[in-house]
């Protein structure tokens, strides 16, 4: 089955599930993430603002605000198609990008470079038993996690964050598509590492 085949399919499971469900399952998911020893003490956290039926990170997020250092994502302004970091903070003023996402104003001193990022919590429509992602199609987190692939971010951790019905056996993908070590699901954790 082609990529945009599988998109259409898996965007189509996740839009048929319930608020309650969608909501019952972040739950889940948020207390597999927050019992990860990467989290158990302050770190730098980046996360992603959670639109339409993808799995709602808004609880989630505003519990890693409390607890550690957030970073959300917006679209970068010279770099097309790559995201920057920003740091999250109660005076952060919000806007919605090209894609009608909300994203914090970019302002310069709330920059975190990805090196310094220690968890980051990626989107996806769909990912297969080797940890192949499907995105909407743009490539940003491919690219954004390009150096990590490359082992020039050690220190990254790259979670996504799914519903259990996101999961297909295999995924077409291409050389730059960028599989994700773990992702957590309501019903497990994925540790595609080993």
């Amino acid at each position: 089955m082609p990529r945009q085949q599988f998109r259409k399919q898996l965007l189509a499971a996740r839009q048929a599930l319930s608020t309650a469900e969608r909501e019952a399952a972040a739950q889940q998911v948020s207390e597999r993430l927050l019992a990860l020893p990467e989290l158990q003490q302050s770190t730098t956290v980046g996360s992603y603002y959670s639109v339409r039926a993808e799995l709602p990170t808004q609880a989630l997020n505003q519990h890693l605000q409390l607890q550690h250092r957030l970073a959300l994502p917006v679209l970068h302004p010279v770099s097309l198609q790559h995201l920057l970091f920003l740091k999250v903070h109660p005076q952060t003023r919000w806007q919605a990008n090209t894609y009608n996402i909300p994203e914090p104003q970019l302002r310069c001193p709330d920059i975190v470079p990805l090196s310094a990022l220690r968890v980051l919590l990626v989107p996806l429509v769909g990912f297969d038993a080797q940890g192949n992602r499907l995105g909407m199609g743009g490539g940003f987190y491919d690219r954004t996690l390009a150096a990590w692939h490359q082992g020039l971010l050690p220190d990254l951790q790259p979670i996504g964050l799914a519903f259990d019905c996101q999961y297909v056996e295999a995924l077409p993908h291409a050389p730059w598509d960028v599989p994700l070590p773990r992702v957590i699901t309501p019903a497990k954790i994925w540790d595609f590492r080993t």
